[in-house]
């Protein structure tokens, strides 16, 4: 079986960053899959690459390569890692990109990518997509261990903690992710709201908006009207039914998301 190898950079599609990766892979491991995540990530936004990645990589077969590129401090202080988990393979710069994937499976390995023999001959200051993590998965994919790639790692970057917090009657979340129809994505899980909420009445809090429900489908409310609703990666999310929550509401990421219980 092929490996199968996915991208998830903030390059677009307008240059040759993406299909300069693209080259360097399939020159090294030419029976390779390469699957393109996204390549819209919005430039140097680490935590919506690390949202994405977490949310796509899960679906992919056992063994795959996920290779993840948004990287502001390319050529200056950070590592180039690698991170085998039970399930996957992860390469990328040591910025948090990688960790909430990570979160979600059980991590076995984690070292640094130093061993210039699975690097490109000349490493750029400024693609490290190109010269060091799309060659390294080349290697992978062609049967390299992991442990070769460079020393061992007993600690590397993880991003903050993004669990909602519970004080009384109030669970304060915030917004995440804000997809491209506007859905406002909170880290409020559904297993978690339900056992805060009980049997109690509550409300749900964003901005100037309050909602009081929440809706299994888009269509339950009239179109442009808001909604709650559980989205499918399993958190609360704000939305609009035929339109833009981000837009008709202000909300935007790091928003304070609240569901307070009124008895």
């Amino acid at each position: 079986m092929s490996a199968v190898i996915t991208l998830t950079t903030d390059f677009g599609t307008r240059d040759a960053y993406a299909a300069s990766m693209k080259g360097v892979l399939l020159s090294l491991c030419p029976s390779a899959t390469v699957v393109d995540i996204t390549h819209e990530i919005p430039p140097q936004d680490i935590q919506a690459g690390a949202y994405v990645l977490c949310h796509a990589s899960q679906w992919f077969p056992q063994g795959a390569i996920h290779v993840a590129v948004v990287d502001p401090g390319v050529g200056g202080a950070r590592r180039a890692i690698a991170v085998r988990t039970r399930r996957h393979t992860f390469i990328g710069p040591d910025n948090g990109l990688l960790s909430r994937a990570c979160a979600r499976q059980r991590v076995l390995e984690v070292v640094q990518i130093a061993d210039r023999r699975y690097a490109l001959p000349e490493v750029s200051r400024t693609f490290h997509g190109r010269d060091i993590f799309a060659p390294a998965a080349g290697h992978l994919a062609n049967g390299v261990p992991v442990s070769t790639l460079g020393p061992a790692l007993s600690g590397w970057t993880q991003l903050p903690d993004l669990r909602p917090l519970i004080s009384g009657d109030t669970m304060a979340g915030a917004v995440i992710h804000l997809d491209r129809f506007g859905n406002a994505v909170t880290n409020i899980p559904e297993p978690d709201f339900r056992a805060f909420v009980g049997a109690s009445r509550w409300e749900i809090t964003a901005r100037s908006l309050a909602l009081a429900a929440l809706s299994r489908s888009y269509d339950e409310v009239p179109s442009g009207a808001p909604l709650a609703i559980f989205g499918s990666g399993g958190e609360l999310e704000i939305s609009v039914n035929c339109g833009d929550a981000g837009n008709a509401f202000g909300i935007r990421r790091g928003d304070v998301v609240q569901v307070v219980r009124k008895g």
